[in-house]
């Protein structure tokens, strides 16, 4: 199976309920649905994120799974979680991947494209 069968969807959004521009706090949601395009079912072991805000600050996260969780995605299914970040600027990019297992234990990325982080109407 290549890493080209797992498709990753990101879907960001602003938070205002839960955000203070005045305190440069900026709070966003993302919602990811990875799609398993392969012929074999596949387990996310693994991910890394590098979030950059509009100040070039840079914050690395890494851990097991995602939202405490390790799925294991069949052939043609697909995983849906919303999870969040919060930022001191009112625009940011993130990007990073996934470390997935194929059954027979082997391991292989897949990358997740940068996706922006912004305000809504603040960047056309």
């Amino acid at each position: 199976m290549s890493t080209g069968a797992v498709e990753i969807m990101v879907q960001p959004r602003y938070l205002a309920e839960r955000s203070s521009p005045e305190q440069q706090h900026y709070v966003f949601a993302y919602t990811i649905t990875i799609a398993n395009r392969g012929s074999e079912p596949v387990t996310l072991t693994r991910r890394r994120w590098l979030i950059t805000d509009a100040n070039g600050k840079k914050t690395e996260v890494e851990g097991s799974g995602v939202v405490g969780e390790q799925p294991c995605i069949a052939p043609g299914a697909h995983y849906t979680y919303t999870s969040g970040v919060s930022l001191e600027t009112p625009v940011g990019v993130m990007e990073g991947g996934y470390t997935m297992q194929r059954g027979d234990g082997s391991e292989f990325l897949t990358p997740i494209p940068a996706f922006r982080l912004a305000l809504p109407n603040l960047i056309n």
